[in-house]
């Protein structure tokens, strides 16, 4: 009997152990990192070339075969995926695209004036070298003209951490919109590589901003803060990401997506029809 009973502890402490392994390595089920597209997915992505659905634990991807970029790249964020991870900057071709695609590569950019422009941010997964591995796909990548890259975008990108670390949550939608942008070599650029990659007249962003909680879609309420951003691609531009506010509605109407999707008609009526007003640091 005691052999029996100490076989059977040995075998529930295996099943504890095992789920302790799973639960650390598998980011969709650490507490606080929450499914990147629970607000739903705007624009229907699926298996279309131009519209080509690609799921990855940190982030999830509608990508443009024809353009070689991102449509947009959907994200959670939480103290739970911070962490102090060095900056991989492994920029390289992401293999997860179905065989026979051009594949972009970091040499795609080089002297274009344009920046390797991220969608989610480096900074924004840091927790794991996997995770900021993974922001360096180049799928996770669009031509940004510097200054609109190293100013109102990273100012946005810092003022939304540092929301984050002061007892909030947020679900961002990041993408691209147009053609022709202008870089550091200046006039305007259409594409790079000959090209297979599209750059983007405007950038833009949708931001959901929550208390930090369980359940986020019934917390979300008429008075939940929403940002949305419009910011052109080129290098005359504010600093100020604030002054580039619009509302969701008009991105709406600018790219034919549908953000909030998840959530009731009539919630989505109500938040994104209002431009944000709040703080921008």
């Amino acid at each position: 009997m005691r052999i029996e009973i100490q076989m059977v502890k040995k075998y529930l402490l295996g099943i504890v152990i095992g789920i302790f392994i799973v639960s650390c390595e598998d980011p969709d089920i650490i507490k606080g990192r929450d499914n990147n597209l629970a607000l739903g997915n705007p624009s229907k992505a699926g298996t279309a070339e131009n519209n080509y659905l690609l799921e990855k634990p940190q982030y999830t991807v509608s990508y443009n075969r024809s353009k070689g970029t991102a449509n947009w790249v959907s994200w959670h964020l939480s103290t739970a995926w911070f962490g102090d991870v060095t900056r991989a900057d492994n920029f390289r071709q992401d293999d997860a695209l179905p065989a026979g695609w051009y594949k972009t590569k970091s040499a795609d950019y080089v002297n274009s004036g344009f920046d390797r422009g991220h969608l989610c941010p480096s900074d924004d997964r840091d927790g794991s070298v996997a995770d900021n591995d993974a922001t360096f796909l180049m799928t996770n990548i669009i031509p940004q003209s510097p200054n609109s890259n190293r100013e109102p975008w990273a100012n946005l990108e810092t003022y939304c951490r540092k929301l984050v670390t002061t007892g909030n949550e947020m679900y961002i939608v990041a993408g691209v919109w147009g053609q022709g942008g202008s870089g550091s070599n200046g006039g305007t650029t259409k594409t790079l590589a000959d090209g297979r990659i599209t750059v983007p007249e405007f950038l833009w962003k949708v931001i959901l901003i929550l208390p930090v909680g369980d359940d986020d879609q019934n917390r979300i309420n008429s008075n939940t803060r929403v940002i949305a951003i419009k910011i052109p691609n080129r290098q005359s531009i504010e600093n100020d990401w604030g002054k580039y506010r619009v509302s969701v509605d008009e991105l709406e109407d600018l790219t034919g997506y549908d953000f909030f999707s998840n959530l009731s008609t009539s919630l989505q009526k109500q938040l994104e029809g209002k431009k944000d007003g709040g703080g921008t640091y």
